[in-house]
């Protein structure tokens, strides 16, 4: 199966110049190719996985990536559809520009024949005067056309400030001063950049530059009609500050049934044929949860590093009874513990039953009484027989923190100084 084959197998490819044309240059030989990224926070989010893991995939069928960072669009921002983007200032976007470069090193490889190469467009828009760039981009680039692009064209009547148009322009640019610098021959991006990655293919064109191509992959949406990305916290980021190892794992663990065998043609790196065994292995035992268990592993260590995915696992398993506790680090227990919800308390620990209540285990002392008699709840996985009792500071897992949990599902955690 050539590459083009399993790009179009995945779902990965949406719409592309000339796909004859397309299909050829990503067989004849080595292409050099760019895909880019704004700065507009501290830290690329699951969103961008879909361009990230595509340049992987390009790069290890013997293409040669370019990673852009811009820290020159990254001061403009792209037109959104409901209003105009808060200008960051550009130490800001700076620091970020650093940051996201820092993101992209796990997924491609910078040595060899292929190797990739970070660049950012503030180099070469940077040093460029208003006429310079009037003359030499904006006299190719007509009016109507710009226009006539959806995003521009809703936000007609709420309005669109010059600098947010002009976005485009710079875009275009990019796509000829790669070209002329390092050969480039592709873009891609998301479906939803379709507009400028062609404005970008027409000005190399215009420029008497070429031939290049571009595609698009397809925009993520999940089963029920929400924007791919987003769990109950807001965005899912890459940086381990931002989002836990921990809870990143857990944005793939739940993965929907209906969602999962997408997620996974799109982001995995296993086989066609690995995939539809999975695939069907899951069907006949979905209770098993083995396309999520794949999925979540796989990413996970590939973002964080094969430690960090362990401990997720580890965590996993052992919050809800299935591992040993004392196997987790301080950080992955901490993470796992603040995304369910941690109960702070200083001075003294108060009994077992109170403990119950105050993390929200339970609705009431009664109720947590009644849970106790049944057998259904648990510190630090071993089950509680006597309500008022006080733990034990020996109990307290690295010295600090307890885990409860009623039944088989719902825990929380206590973080304890004396």
């Amino acid at each position: 199966m050539t590459l083009v084959d399993d790009l179009t197998w995945r779902g990965l490819i949406q719409d592309s110049t000339d796909p004859a044309a397309l299909a050829e240059a990503l067989t004849g030989g080595s292409l050099t190719f760019y895909v880019g990224f704004d700065p507009t926070a501290a830290s690329l989010h699951v969103g961008h996985l879909m361009q990230v893991m595509t340049a992987r995939r390009l790069q290890l069928a013997g293409h040669r990536p370019l990673l852009l960072v811009g820290g020159a669009t990254g001061q403009i921002g792209d037109p959104r559809e409901s209003s105009e983007r808060s200008l960051n200032p550009p130490e800001v976007v700076q620091g970020w520009v650093e940051r996201i470069r820092s993101q992209l090193a796990p997924f491609v490889t910078y040595e060899g024949a292929n190797a990739a190469t970070l660049v950012n467009n503030l180099d070469w828009t940077g040093p460029t005067s208003v006429i310079e760039f009037l003359r030499d981009v904006g006299k190719h680039f007509p009016v109507n056309k710009m226009l006539a692009r959806d995003v521009v064209r809703n936000r007609l009547e709420s309005g669109i400030s010059f600098t947010e148009f002009s976005y485009q322009l710079l875009q275009a640019n990019d796509f000829y001063q790669l070209h002329q610098r390092h050969g480039c021959a592709l873009q891609f991006g998301g479906s939803d950049q379709w507009g400028n990655i062609t404005a970008g293919v027409d000005f190399v064109r215009r420029r008497g530059a070429g031939p290049v191509h571009a595609f698009t992959t397809p925009l993520v949406l999940k089963a029920d009609g929400t924007k791919f990305g987003k769990s109950e916290g807001g965005a899912v980021w890459l940086d381990p500050e931002m989002t836990s190892p921990y809870a990143f794992y857990q944005f793939w663990i739940n993965s929907d049934d209906r969602d999962v065998n997408n997620y996974l043609r799109f982001f995995s790196f296993k086989s066609r044929e690995e995939l539809e065994e999975l695939e069907k292995a899951t069907a006949e035992r979905p209770q098993a949860r083995l396309a999520q268990r794949a999925l979540a592993h796989e990413i996970t260590a590939l973002v964080h590093g094969e430690e960090e995915a362990q401990q997720a696992i580890t965590a996993s398993q052992a919050l809800f009874g299935r591992g040993s506790l004392t196997d987790l680090s301080p950080s992955t227990l901490q993470a796992a513990l603040s995304e369910a919800g941690l109960l702070s308390l200083r001075g003294e620990l108060p009994n077992l039953t109170t403990l119950l209540k105050e993390s929200g285990l339970v609705a009431s002392a009664n109720e947590a009484r009644r849970t106790i008699s049944e057998g259904g709840a648990y510190l630090n996985n071993e089950r509680i027989t006597d309500g008022e009792a006080v733990p034990a500071v020996s109990s307290l897992l690295h010295g600090r923190f307890l885990v409860l949990r009623r039944g088989k599902k719902s825990f929380a955690g206590v973080s304890y100084e004396a």
